[in-house]
């Protein structure tokens, strides 16, 4: 049974539904972009597969090269499958909301979020441009095509059934589940209601997920053009996929599609960052509060009704069910119901009111049709005409171009709150007048557009710094924006953007990207050292500890260069005193003069408990000989960067150290630290012409252990050298390992 809300209260509260009001703005859009007309239906008679040409070029990097839409979906959907077969399909069944039936309890919970998201996908997939919808049938029609031509390299479990529904899935928008369980959490209740991983196996963030970017503008290059960074940090198994796609145009013009970037693996749409031969972008994590949790108070003579607006207004509700594949082999279904309110979904009910999360990420367009406007955009103002389509709910957005514009825009579909935000606590509300019912326009968020110093640059904190001589001021940003926030690694990057001079090259660009300093080095170390060596007299010596070991562990500190080289000798026993030194201390006395606003760039800095901090080393020495034989190793002889059968130091080090080159470490068997997460696919770019673009992809274009390709880029991201992001046909063509067409019988191996 599902109840429904009385038509006239539901036009009381604007929601942001795509119909007509968005359909209306996309077709606008749409009809004043040079380029909205791709095609979308098929350009010629033939099979969707022999419409799209797929050329792999060195690092198995593919290049699609397609008549139309439909036929790029299939091809993107294909070399997907190719090289990561089993998380494509993860993917697709978990959007669907039926990856249970598959593997079983552990994807229970995520199946019904999906189920929930999935059927957003089908009420809304009509209202989606034709040429978005196009793409997705492509890539659905790519994964059914793949699974039947290659049944014996699929698991038994997948069937070729997949349609354009299931893509859109990857894409809408949807509440926020961690969101609702944070706000139960901070109020003590339990999350019943909520689908998703419950509270209590719930990991969270991990502190250096992430990304850097940087823009140069011309007056800072040597070419006079711009150069943009994408520098992200996720966890290896994140799912970038590096790609090139391109619709040529019939008459032999410039191509109506010619985009190079990340499509995310299980989707047909990315937005994270990439770049046409025009402009680029690249997206940033933001810490912006999309939601704000409201306790509706329950009509007490009506039962499931709420009192709002002085009426009472009946919750709806769904059952939705899950099939789960027991460890008998028994298919099981399960059933649990969820309630919505007037204002959003119920996330915790008690016996006198209901608690419900009113979300910004509900009800926004797939990101495909942003998506599809952003690549075909040729100028700032399409580029910001695709952005105002505002599917993407967050991310800091940096961007350059061939016409000399950098541009930064902390980017939120942010509510414009009536009331102070209160992201750990439910608002009470008795009507419409204490909700939010807008967002923020689009541009009225912070954004540094060519600003002085010729550059742009953001590592995960507000906008306030994103560029160092054009500040923000708080109280003229919008209620929402997180207050001021400048960590070590913010630091660094402005002190790099800064520092480069005025006749930088992309391989000067690039170079400081893999800068290793350890900020939280210069910062602490001078006061360890001292600490150390005064530790007898002022009666900081630990109990039992080897004081010649103690001193000469400063001489060894002192003598360190501050970086995560791989050959440095002092970052390894720095690292772990950081680790024990700050485990148990907060910043405000960790520090002896913790992060100040009024001196954002010079704090935190200092040894605020020199006592701590010797005893502090002492347990680092003990426990790094313990763990690896001796404290002074060089830092790449314990961190290890480990794929297949390759196995090098790695260079690169953790945002609590303060690093630009993020890298995080996870114990291995062998007893050293492995990377886990931190630089990923990573592109710079410079828009001359023709353009000069180069990429890393440090875990390699596949999963499969087998290829060639899985381990094959692994030492040149290390040594932080990049290869060359072809574009230009002639030279693919000329570079390319190998040349197909998908859904076809494979060529017989050359002699």
């Amino acid at each position: 049974m599902v109840s429904h809300l009385p038509g006239p209260f539901r036009g009381r509260l604007p929601s942001f539904r795509r119909a007509p009001v968005l359909v209306g703005i996309l077709a606008l859009l749409s009809a004043g972009h040079p380029r909205a007309g791709l095609a979308q239906a098929p350009a010629s008679g033939d099979p969707v597969g022999r419409r799209v040409e797929i050329l792999r070029t060195d690092y198995g990097v593919p290049h699609l090269r397609a008549l139309d839409l439909e036929a790029l979906g299939f091809g993107l959907a294909w070399v997907q499958m190719e090289d990561y077969t089993e998380l494509v399909l993860e993917r697709l069944l978990s959007s669907r909301g039926v990856l249970a039936r598959a593997l079983g309890e552990d994807h229970v919970e995520g199946d019904f979020a999906g189920r929930l998201g999935y059927r957003e996908a089908l009420r809304s997939y009509h209202t989606f441009p034709a040429d978005t919808r196009a793409v997705m049938e492509g890539f659905a029609a790519g994964v059914n095509a793949w699974i039947r031509r290659h049944p014996d390299d699929t698991p038994p479990w997948a069937r070729p059934d997949f349609t354009g529904h299931d893509v859109a899935a990857r894409d809408v928008g949807s509440w926020s589940r961690a969101r609702a369980r944070a706000v139960l959490r901070s109020l003590d209740l339990d999350d019943t209601l909520v689908p998703g991983i419950p509270l209590e196996e719930e990991e969270g963030a991990h502190p250096s997920d992430g990304s850097n970017a940087w823009a140069f503008a011309p007056s800072r290059t040597r070419s006079g053009r711009a150069i943009l960074v994408r520098n992200p940090h996720l966890a290896w198994d994140a799912g970038y996929y590096e790609a090139h796609v391109t619709i040529p145009d019939a008459d032999g013009g410039p191509p109506l599609l010619d985009f190079y970037g990340d499509f995310r693996i299980g989707g047909a749409f990315g937005i994270i960052g990439g770049f046409n031969r025009h402009l680029g972008w690249a997206t940033t994590n933001n810490a912006t509060l999309l939601d704000q949790a409201y306790r509706l108070a329950l009509d007490p003579d009506r039962d499931d009704h709420v009192r709002f607006d002085g009426a009472a207004v009946p919750l709806s509700y769904e059952d939705v069910s899950v099939d789960v594949l027991r460890d008998d082999g028994v298919v099981e279904t399960r059933t649990r119901r969820f309630w919505r309110s007037p204002v959003g979904p119920v996330i915790h009910r008690s016996d006198d009111a209901v608690i419900v999360l009113k979300s910004a990420s509900e009800d926004t367009p797939s990101r495909g049709e942003q998506f599809l406007r952003m690549m075909q955009a040729r100028t700032v103002d399409e580029w910001k005409a695709a952005m105002r389509v505002r599917a993407m709910p967050s991310s800091n957005f940096t961007y350059a171009d061939a016409d000399g514009n950098i541009l930064l825009v902390w980017n939120a579909r942010l509510p414009a709150f009536p009331h102070p935000p209160a992201p750990d606590s439910a608002i009470d509300a008795a009507g419409t007048d204490d909700i939010w019912t807008e967002l923020v326009p689009w541009d009225d968020l912070p954004r540094h557009e060519n600003p002085p110093g010729g550059y742009v640059q953001n590592s995960n904190d507000t906008p306030h710094y994103d560029n160092g001589y054009e500040i923000f001021d708080h109280d003229d940003l919008p209620p929402g924006v997180p207050e001021p926030r400048l960590r070590l690694r913010s630091q660094l990057s402005l002190r790099l953007a800064e520092t480069l001079g005025d006749d930088l090259t992309l391989d000067d660009v690039i170079e400081a990207k893999h800068d290793l300093t350890m900020l939280a080095a210069e910062r602490l170390g001078a006061d360890l050292v001292a600490a150390v060596r005064t530790a007898r007299n002022r009666g900081w010596m630990p109990a039992g500890a080897d004081e010649a070991e103690l001193r000469r562990a400063a001489d060894v500190l002192e003598a360190w260069d501050r970086t995560a080289s791989a050959d440095a000798v002092g970052a390894l026993l720095f690292d772990r005193w950081l680790r024990a030194y700050t485990d148990t201390l907060p910043d405000s006395i960790a520090w002896a003069e913790p992060w100040d606003p009024a001196r954002p760039r010079e704090t935190p800095r200092g040894v605020g408990r020199p006592r701590e901090a010797v005893a502090a080393l002492a347990e680092a020495m003990d426990e790094a000989t313990e763990r690896w034989g001796a404290w002074d190793l060089p830092w790449g002889e314990v961190h290890r960067a480990r794929l297949g059968d390759v196995d090098l130091p790695s260079p690169g080090c953790s945002n609590l150290a303060g690093c630009f080159r993020i890298l995080e470490y996870r114990d291995a068997d062998d007893g050293l630290l492995e990377v886990r997460r931190g630089d990923g696919w990573i592109f710079a770019v410079e828009f001359t012409d023709p353009l000069d673009a180069r990429t890393i992809l440090a875990y390699g274009q596949t999963d499969d252990p087998d290829s060639p390709h899985h381990t094959d880029q692994l030492e040149l991201f290390l040594n932080g050298v990049f290869k060359p992001a072809l574009m230009d046909w002639t030279a693919i063509e000329s570079a390319a390992i190998r040349r197909y067409h998908p859904d076809t019988p494979p060529s017989p191996p050359e002699p």
